[in-house]
């Protein structure tokens, strides 16, 4: 069995420090992700209802800042849904009333029992019971409108494991390869009496949360606003969170063991905006310099941002306790690059990198039986030469993926030089597997 390598101070050996950053092309930097705020002029969304010879008689509207009025309604955190319900009532016509109703599911499968309603509000436009006994009209004919303002609550209560515990609204979810989703629906239900076809008209829209992170240390806030060079871990040891050292071991060409230690620092605090970027530092160390060269190839490390989706299963559920379902996918890599610092020793080498988080990225959340969560996961590194001793991750480390930026702060920057493209994500995996349920908290 190899030996773990011994540690080695950094300049441990008198003479000239290497400085691979001098390669590195010469390049401005552009900020590619601080853009403008455009607040959306709100659109217009029409649902009209036909009767049987295809006349249109009822119309639900909505009013919402989505991209246009062919895209589904998307309101944010702090909006109400506003709009108005139409309809031609006819002589004879016994509606007895219009009531609107706003829905949130957790939805895991096909079958009734795999669905789990988080949310209900419902406001009656028109009953005519109530008009009765206020001794307004008790009968709807010909043109009627009926204006309306629902203020969507930031959390709800709900019971888990027998304890009432409040959840913030999470974001509407829907991905293609994954089981569960959460989808939010506004429906208006036509009431007629006994003998008598209700009508209704629904449509689902978005919901996004305002999550943000907390501001980034002072050091990197100064060079965000200075457009200078993020602070590395010794610079600004605030600004970073440093893992405790990994050993990387395998054999190098199928005829010797090495081992490498593996440091990764992510920036503090560990929470990001989407569209933004995931700021990486790792330093390895080793004694075996042909493998510390070729791990600190830039397109040796693979370091993902992995999401795990968690819900209940309902199918699977024992009396013991309720079966969960576990969902993994790497939705992006790091680019890395050679440190510009100038920081590497006989024994060490230091890279930069950075994960790209996609503008449309799920954001973190958790409510009752289901939870959107991530982490950055560090995998055997993928070099030429070189055959892992396992599988399994060398670092993982939690964070979270918020939808609007930190107050009072500046805009994160995207670092990396254009020689340096983001290489492919690994072929994506989903692994799906039961345990016992526990306790979680809400947000």
């Amino acid at each position: 069995m190899d030996a773990s390598p011994p540690r080695y101070r950094r300049f441990s050996r008198p003479g000239p420090v290497p400085q691979p950053a001098a390669d590195l092309p010469a390049y401005t930097r552009r900020n590619t992700l601080a853009q403008p705020l455009v607040r959306r002029e709100p659109v217009e969304h029409l649902y009209p209802l036909a009767d049987g010879k295809g006349r249109p008689w009822a119309t639900l509207s909505l009013m919402s800042s989505a991209k246009s009025g062919k895209s589904i309604p998307t309101f944010h955190e702090k909006e109400h849904i506003n709009g108005s319900f139409q309809l031609t009532a006819e002589k004879g016509d016994s509606i007895q009333s219009v009531t609107i109703t706003v829905t949130g599911r957790i939805i895991t499968g096909s079958a009734i029992d795999d669905t789990y309603v988080f949310l209900t509000q419902s406001l009656p436009l028109w009953s005519k019971s109530v008009s009765r006994s206020s001794g307004a009209a008790t009968k709807l004919l010909g043109e009627c409108v009926w204006p309306f303002s629902i203020p969507l609550p930031k959390a709800v209560s709900l019971k888990d494991f027998s304890h009432d515990v409040l959840f913030r609204l999470p974001e509407t979810f829907l991905e293609r390869h994954t089981r569960a989703s959460v989808s939010y629906e506004i429906s208006v239900l036509v009431s007629r009496g006994k003998l008598r076809v209700d009508s209704q008209i629904k449509t689902p829209f978005g919901y996004i949360p305002s999550t943000r992170p907390d501001p980034p240390s002072l050091l990197r806030q100064l060079a965000y606003r200075e457009n200078s060079l993020l602070p590395g871990p010794e610079v600004d040891p605030a600004g970073w969170k440093t893992s405790s050292p990994a050993v990387i071991r395998g054999s190098i060409f199928k005829t010797r063991q090495a081992a490498v230690h593996c440091m990764l620092s992510l920036a503090n605090p560990l929470s990001y905006t989407r569209g933004t970027v995931i700021p990486c530092r790792m330093t390895l160390e080793s004694n075996d310099g042909q493998a510390l060269d070729m791990f600190s190839n830039p397109t040796a490390p693979l370091v993902t941002l992995r999401r795990c989706v968690r819900f209940q299963n309902p199918a699977t559920s024992s009396k013991r306790g309720a079966d969960w379902v576990e969902s993994f996918e790497d939705v992006c890599r790091a680019v890395w690059w050679p440190s510009a610092d100038g920081t590497d020793a006989p024994y060490s080498r230091s890279l930069e990198g950075e994960i790209k988080l996609p503008k449309y990225l799920a954001s973190s959340s958790s409510i009752g039986r289901f939870t959107v969560s991530y982490t950055v996961v560090v995998s055997p590194f993928e070099t030429t030469g070189f055959t892992p001793s396992s599988s399994q991750p060398i670092l993982v480390e939690p964070v979270t993926i918020a939808t609007t930026h930190a107050r009072d702060s500046p805009r994160p920057q995207a670092y990396a030089p254009p020689a340096y493209a983001p290489l492919p994500v690994p072929r994506q995996h989903h692994d799906f597997f039961a345990a016992q349920a526990t306790p979680r908290q809400g947000r």
